[in-house]
């Protein structure tokens, strides 16, 4: 019976991990989300500041008359900050909240392409020891000699932090 168990978690996953994947740039590495996540991808625009909210939380945007919070993907993930050039984008996502899907902007350097990915072409999120959280990385995809970083976005931002900014 464990070994049908197994067995279903590896389809499962795989599942998860095969598919059409936007991928985009922050500082020097490439990472992909989902594509079915992705519901557009905007220019940068003018982000209205929110008051207490974490660093990582840029604010607000008016999106066609939705208001739609904006987190800066490389604060999120302790990056360097830089300014903000004529390529970097919000890619508006869709996650799955407690109760209902929401819509969030996420700053990047680049958006790249969209590539197809096969199961075969990811492999497990390596250990990186106990202080280092990795249950947002689906896999690292090695695509034409590089290696992508997939994103599980509903996992990037916990039901807490959520909590904190919707």
């Amino acid at each position: 019976m464990s070994d049908e168990n197994t067995q279903l978690d590896q389809v499962s996953s795989s599942v998860k991990r095969e598919g059409k994947y936007l991928t985009f740039a922050l500082a020097d590495e490439e990472y992909g989300i989902g594509i079915l996540k992705v519901k557009e991808i905007i220019g940068m625009m003018a982000i209205t500041p929110v008051p207490q909210t974490p660093l990582y939380v840029k604010g607000v945007i008016n999106l066609r008359g939705k208001v739609i919070p904006v987190v800066d993907l490389r604060s999120k993930f302790d990056m360097e900050t830089i300014d903000y050039t004529d390529r970097t984008c919000i890619i508006v996502v869709e996650i799955e909240g407690k109760e209902e899907r929401i819509q969030i902007g996420i700053v990047v350097d680049t958006v790249s392409e969209v590539i197809n990915v096969r199961e075969d072409d990811v492999e497990d999120t390596p250990t990186f020891g106990t202080r280092v959280s990795t249950e947002f990385i689906l896999g690292m995809a090695k695509i034409e000699g590089s290696v992508k970083i997939l994103l599980d976005i509903d996992a990037v931002l916990s039901a807490k932090e959520l909590s904190q900014i919707v």
